[in-house]
């Protein structure tokens, strides 16, 4: 059927927008879905080439008049390119729609502070029947690096003409100057207005909001309380 393939990118693309993070990116599916495209390209070509290359016999006997082709004088060949049609279009709709969703995904990890060191690291691995792990796979395409990388460096620059104020942090104004966190996971040592800090796992700190605030979204600590 047409635009099956397609179809498991839309709702692919739905899951993404409920997640927190990213998943692998789905090569195989996209590779699907434009070979169909390119198919479906050349069974139009095919049935349209008698009709671009002057007078011709049909299969009836008749001669095929040159000019174009005239929907009304073969209402089955139209009705094939009108599917072929529709269900190229349909599918270029549904890969630009899944390529968007996980666009927007990466921009937004990339306003969170999220490093792509991060989501490589969130890849999946398998494990095999002999015990042996597989390699880590990345979860973004070699493409959706490329951009990542160059859509950081775009913001950086933007957010280096505004170095007093943190474009990435949240809008809404802290109800408290001074929090109680906890450390998730090892996150080294960081400087604050009053002093460092080394941050390591499962110790507790009451340190101003605003200097902890990139580390708690990117889920090296909790805030409590």
């Amino acid at each position: 059927m047409y635009a099956e393939q397609a179809n498991k990118l839309v709702l692919d693309a739905k899951r993404i927008q409920k997640l927190p993070h990213l998943p692998p990116y789905a090569a195989t599916t996209v590779r699907a879905v434009t070979k169909e495209v390119r198919d479906l390209d050349r069974e139009v070509s095919s049935l349209l080439a008698p009709y671009n290359t002057g007078s011709t016999q049909g299969s009836d006997g008749t001669q095929i008049k040159s000019g174009g082709f005239n929907p009304a004088d073969d209402p089955a060949t139209a009705c094939a390119l009108l599917v072929n049609h529709l269900s190229m279009r349909r599918n270029k709709r549904c890969l630009l729609a899944y390529h968007r969703v996980r666009t927007d995904k990466l921009e937004e990890l990339c306003w969170s502070g999220i490093d792509i060191a991060d989501l490589q690291a969130a890849g999946s691995t398998s494990t095999s029947r002999n015990g042996n792990q597989n390699a880590m796979a990345s979860s973004l395409s070699a493409e959706e690096e490329q951009y990542m990388h160059q859509y950081s460096d775009l913001l950086a620059a933007y957010k280096g003409q505004w170095t007093d104020i943190d474009l990435t942090g949240s809008l809404e104004p802290p109800k408290d100057i001074f929090i109680d966190v906890r450390v998730l996971k090892d996150a080294g040592e960081i400087q604050t207005e009053y002093g460092s800090i080394t941050l390591t796992k499962n110790s507790q700190f009451y340190v101003r909001q605003a200097d902890v605030e990139r580390l708690i979204q990117q889920g090296y600590l909790q805030k409590l309380g």
